[in-house]
């Protein structure tokens, strides 16, 4: 066994991250994933830092543990190679919007018809109920109507995107997530489901834990936001020598560090000894804090506080990341030599399964790569697989 999904054969039609950060997670669970991609490719293929053509960083960090296959849609011979795959597949992702996909017959009630059982599951920007149905949607939009960027004018004054494909990735887990949900109803079942994962309301869910706050309440009891995190003083503080994240968060926290820099004084000050006078007056807490850590390299600090379990750590950068001793003790990055792309550093799954461990067992495809050896396992004819292949980019 090389996975929990191992034998589950998933076919994947979707770019950029999202639909294909999910088909990666499933992927290195295990899952034979085949990613069908037009004659052009995914169009990540082409963004960011690459050493061949349509290899790019982007796509190689969301496309491993599939076998790319290249299918002209438009075209019988691909919509029918297409129809093979379908009909040996367990689950179907994809991020192809809900007009399109009935126009080239990948609705729900068109793939049905194809392979009743299937997992059918379609990452989109919002539910097809909904009044934005069918709008396009991209991370910036997405963080723009969940409330996520205006939550960062609490920090700057206006808001602000965070620099981070947040909603796809999200958006993937939880695809992921519910993939794996209804494979396991099907495994009690045997029955198939429809599974739509959209991103405005995975992220407006996401938003809301801590931030719909007063809002919990009907009538409202009180405004809306987490006062203590939605705050301009809560950011990395400096040193002497750089910058610390930095958090005492429980009542023994801030005991241990206010006698650390001898402000016992402040020991039984209501602002200071409990939670709620912390929140409360968070912009006075914060600001001595951040008076007192200026005065301490990060090192000192480190050595100080993390000796009095208060939790305290290095602001890193993303490079730092590959050289952090944590990560490195914990096989956190692997190497792998590519066979046309030289030796690439991946990240490995963040979570760990005893008995049937996550695996990079496939490095990411190039683009169409394996068209004829999965449309053989398919049982395509001669002739299919001739017209498939001709339409394939001539550097396979």
């Amino acid at each position: 066994m090389t996975g929990p999904l191992a034998g589950i054969k998933i076919v994947e039609i979707a770019s950029i991250v999202l639909g294909p950060l999910a088909g990666q997670y499933l992927g290195d669970m295990g899952a034979d994933v085949i990613k069908v991609e037009a004659p052009e490719g995914d169009v990540t293929r082409v963004q960011g830092p690459r050493r061949s053509d349509k290899m790019s960083a982007l796509f190689l960090s969301c496309n491993r543990n599939k076998r790319s296959v290249v299918l002209d849609l438009r075209q019988p011979e691909g919509h029918a190679a297409l129809v093979k795959l379908l009909q040996g597949a367990d689950v179907f992702i994809h991020s192809i919007r809900t007009r399109a996909a009935q126009n080239s017959q990948l609705d729900y009630d068109s793939v049905r018809k194809i392979n009743e059982n299937i997992v059918y599951c379609h990452v989109k920007g919002f539910s097809d109920e909904g009044a934005y149905a069918g709008k396009p949607a991209y991370d910036d939009i997405i963080q723009g109507l969940s409330g996520l960027a205006a939550l960062q004018s609490a920090i700057g004054g206006e808001p602000r995107y965070i620099p981070a494909i947040i909603a796809d990735k999200l958006t993937g887990v939880h695809a992921a997530y519910a993939v794996a949900l209804a494979l396991y109803h099907k495994l009690a079942t045997g029955r198939g489901q429809r599974v739509d994962v959209p991103m405005f309301e995975t992220m407006a869910s996401f938003n809301v834990i801590e931030h719909l706050w007063g809002g919990s309440f009907e009538p409202f009891e009180g405004g809306f936001g987490y006062p203590t995190i939605a705050n301009a003083t809560r950011r990395p503080f400096r040193t002497k020598d750089g910058y610390l994240a930095f958090l005492p968060h429980t009542d023994a926290h801030w005991e241990r560090f206010l006698t650390a820099i001898g402000r016992n004084d402040l020991l039984t000050d209501r602002r200071f000894a409990t939670f709620r006078g912390r929140q409360e007056n968070a912009d006075v807490i914060w600001s001595m804090v951040k008076e007192e850590l200026v005065g301490r390299t990060s090192k000192e600090w480190l050595d100080l506080l993390g000796g009095l379990d208060v939790p305290i750590g290095f602001v890193n950068s993303i490079k730092d990341l590959v050289d952090d001793p944590h990560l490195n003790s914990v096989n956190f990055w692997s190497l792998h030599q590519h066979p046309t792309e030289g030796m690439l550093r991946m990240a490995g799954l963040p979570l760990t399964l005893s008995d049937s461990p996550a695996s990079i067992r496939r490095l990411p495809p190039r683009l169409g790569e394996h068209t004829e050896e999965v449309l053989r396992e398919h049982d395509c004819s001669p002739d299919m697989i001739r017209a498939v292949m001709s339409r394939v980019p001539q550097e396979m």
